[in-house]
């Protein structure tokens, strides 16, 4: 049985096919630069690789060369799209319409792209890449996971702001979180591991990347988390500012004389750690950091300082924590941040042992034998979670 997954940014259709038994990556690739002129790359589980220039004015047409990948040529995996018994699609944001995977109709799709005010980098792509598949595939069963829907069990007093009520009624500000499916599935794949009921578990899960978050998961429901309205509050991250006084961007917003799409663009694609330091990519961030920069340092520090006073408020709100979690690129990759984000925090209980956290993308106990709370590295795996929860809703077996 085979699930195709589909991850559509605004300019990209990220795919992986997986064999659900067994629950193995045929086939995964990125057709990317659509609309702009167009490029894919294709992997196959055994190493064949196809790579070309394309013409990809729509999603449409990135879906249709991927078809092509799949079922002909030489890095093909099926013989035909009639092997696939459903397609998953990563949607970011379903506001509070959608707190659990939804089967596609096409008004589904339509409140997906309606929702694109409040993801309007992710929503619109998302809805061009399923109608595109469903025009393909129209038979075969579609299913959409939301990154929101794991946070949508917040309590009022986690997800609610300090605006006007009337702000929640008529507009739905509120706080939604994301990454939701790494959350989740990081968790679940922990509380596995150990051989425990996550109900029993009270775990902190640190997805950092260029786009980072953390949660706070009490019996494997999240009752807080740092990204809010929009994947822009919490920690620093790549290109974003995360948390800031309101004030501050109204003010600099004036100063600069920026209208509010431009004040957008300055705090989401101008600020976080290429503000700072004047790079993004954190494995950029820790060369100039051998060198001696001393933006660069400023830049990892504000960002370990940020997560580690997440995990000390959150354990408070769940009094207490069994568990950390570290996933996502920098997560499961930098045992420099890792190590200096744990640091000196004793009084938690946790302590890290510095040969164990001497390790990369590699599901691994990292703390010291001694440490109260447990410190783990968890290898992220969207694509199966949301192949797995498509294969649920669609009710194949």
């Amino acid at each position: 049985m085979k699930v195709l997954v589909v991850n559509a940014g605004s300019s990209s259709l990220k795919y992986q096919l997986i064999e659900m038994d067994g629950e193995i990556v045929l086939a995964k690739g990125n057709a990317e630069r659509i609309g702009i002129d167009g490029h894919i790359t294709h992997t196959t589980s055994d190493n064949r690789k196809h790579e070309s220039d394309e013409n990809f004015p729509t999603h449409t047409e990135a879906f249709t060369k991927v078809v092509e990948l799949l079922t002909t040529g030489d890095a093909s995996v099926i013989k035909s799209m009639d092997e696939i018994s459903a397609v998953g699609h990563r949607a970011v944001h379903g506001g509070e319409d959608f707190s659990k995977t939804m089967l596609l109709t096409d008004a589904v799709i339509d409140r997906i792209d309606e929702l694109r005010e409040l993801a309007p980098v992710h929503n619109h792509p998302n809805a061009l890449a399923m109608r595109a598949c469903k025009k393909i595939l129209p038979d075969a069963p579609q299913a959409a996971v939301f990154d929101t829907a794991f946070h949508s069990r917040m309590p009022e007093k986690a997800y609610m702001y300090g605006t006007p009520y009337e702000a929640y009624e008529k507009y739905s500000v509120r706080k939604y979180g994301f990454h939701g499916t790494s959350h989740k599935f990081v968790s679940a794949a922990l509380a596995e591991k150990l051989g425990k009921p996550l109900e029993s578990l009270k775990i902190v899960t640190c997805h950092l990347g260029n786009g980072s978050s953390i949660s706070a998961i009490k019996g494997g429901v999240s009752v807080d988390t740092t990204m809010g309205f929009t994947p822009l509050d919490g920690v620093i991250m790549g290109t974003r500012c995360g948390a800031i006084d309101p004030s501050a961007v109204l003010y600099l917003q004036d100063k600069l004389g920026l209208s509010a799409s431009q004040m957008s663009d300055y705090l989401n694609k101008k600020s976080g750690l290429l503000g700072v330091a004047g790079y993004s990519d954190n494995r950029e961030i820790s060369a100039e950091i051998a060198k001696g920069n001393k933006r660069a340092i400023l830049a990892a520090e504000i960002l370990r300082y940020g997560i580690k006073k997440y995990i000390g408020a959150f354990t408070a709100v769940m009094n207490g924590l069994d568990a950390v979690i570290f996933t996502g690129g920098i997560g499961e990759n930098s045992k420099d941040d890792r190590l200096a984000i744990c640091s000196d925090m004793d009084y938690l209980g946790i302590k890290i042992d510095a040969e164990r956290n001497n390790t990369r993308g590699e599901f691994k106990l990292i703390s010291a034998d001694d440490s109260r709370v447990q410190v783990w590295v968890v290898p992220t795996n969207e694509e199966l979670l949301i192949a797995r929860d498509t294969l649920a809703v669609a009710n194949i077996k």
